[in-house]
């Protein structure tokens, strides 16, 4: 069991989302960041979608009631537990009555408290992410608050012992050779070229050149983008069609929206491009007010992405193996 002693109105529960429903309205919601949840989970010994804290609002605290293994990723930053800093991405075992502390992160925007043996909450479509709008899901379909006790897997102890000391590069460093460094603080996010992007002529070039901002009517549905606006050729009347995360449609004002986890499921909207799937964790750790700029993908640049990062997280995955059967046969 975990008690929340402080939160903000944005952290919720989250897995790697509920897919499947899209063709009756229910959005998938998950992580921001899956990668930080993957990993976060793989260090406290869970199955990589399990249930994890989503932490966007700082500061942040929670008090175990029982000891267990924690880890905290994503963010930038270093949590404290009792007053001493940890490092991030390692797992640590905490004791009861120890309180986890989650400060502003310097530049990033959000972190995740994986902890061993997941977080014990009803499964709901298959899923045990929160929907903000749809009211279900996660803790009640509502964020956390101070006062929330949430309980443990099962098997917490169970991971606790094998799972304390490991730690991993986290992604940013070890993946530099495939995911480009910001440049004069622009984060360049790779998009595939969508469906009306040839609506918009001259200004589809513009949509490449130049730099976006996030705009602070921003949230977990959709990233809005403040520059200079783009319109198509001519208006064009489109039927309502199916959108995920990555979309990038341009209402009438010009400003692209960046569909994100909590993404409509449908929408009439031109689409300009896509982000390719392995930047999107990139995009949902861009803070609002972030620069950012589209530079054009393909195809075999994504699989190329794809393949780097499932390298990644299989090698995280074969040495915690290893570490837990070292553990095992020293006992």
């Amino acid at each position: 069991m975990i008690e929340i002693l402080e939160s903000g109105p944005f952290n919720t529960v989250q897995d790697l989302g509920r897919p499947g429903y899209r063709d009756i309205g229910v959005t998938a919601s998950g992580a921001m960041d899956p990668l930080a949840v993957r990993i976060g989970n793989i260090l406290v010994g869970n199955e990589e979608n399990a249930a994890v804290i989503e932490v966007q609002t700082f500061p942040f605290r929670l008090r175990f009631e029982q000891r267990a293994v924690f880890t905290v990723t994503g963010a930038d930053g270093n949590p404290d537990l009792d007053g001493s800093e940890l490092l991030p991405w390692c797992a640590y075992a905490a004791e009861a009555g120890q309180v986890l502390e989650l400060k502003q992160p310097p530049r990033l925007a959000r972190a995740y408290i994986a902890l061993g043996g997941g977080l014990d909450i009803p499964v709901v479509m298959g899923s045990r992410s929160t929907s903000l709008r749809g009211g279900f899901g996660g803790n009640a379909g509502r964020p956390l608050a101070k006062g929330d006790r949430i309980a443990l897997g099962q098997d917490a102890e169970i991971t606790m012992l094998p799972a304390a000391g490991l730690a991993v590069v986290e992604p940013a460093a070890a993946l530099c050779d495939v995911f480009p460094a910001s440049v004069d603080g622009v984060l360049p996010i790779r998009a595939l070229p969508a469906g009306e992007h040839e609506l918009f002529a001259g200004d589809g070039e513009a949509f490449w050149r130049q730099t976006w901002r996030i705009s602070s009517r921003s949230d977990r549905t959709g990233y809005r983008l403040s520059g200079q606006p783009i319109t198509p050729t001519a208006s064009v009347e489109m039927r309502s069609h199916g959108v995920v995360p990555g979309v990038i449609q341009v209402p009438p004002g010009g400003e692209p929206i960046v569909q994100m986890s909590d993404a409509n499921t449908a929408g009439g909207y031109p689409k300009i491009a896509g982000v390719i799937e392995c930047d999107l964790w990139r995009l949902g750790q861009a803070r609002i007010g972030a620069r950012l700029q589209f530079v054009r993908s393909t195809h075999a640049e994504a699989r190329t992405v794809e393949r780097a990062v499932a390298r990644y997280v299989d090698d995280i995955r074969q040495t915690s193996r290893m570490v837990k059967r070292a553990l095992k046969a020293m006992a």
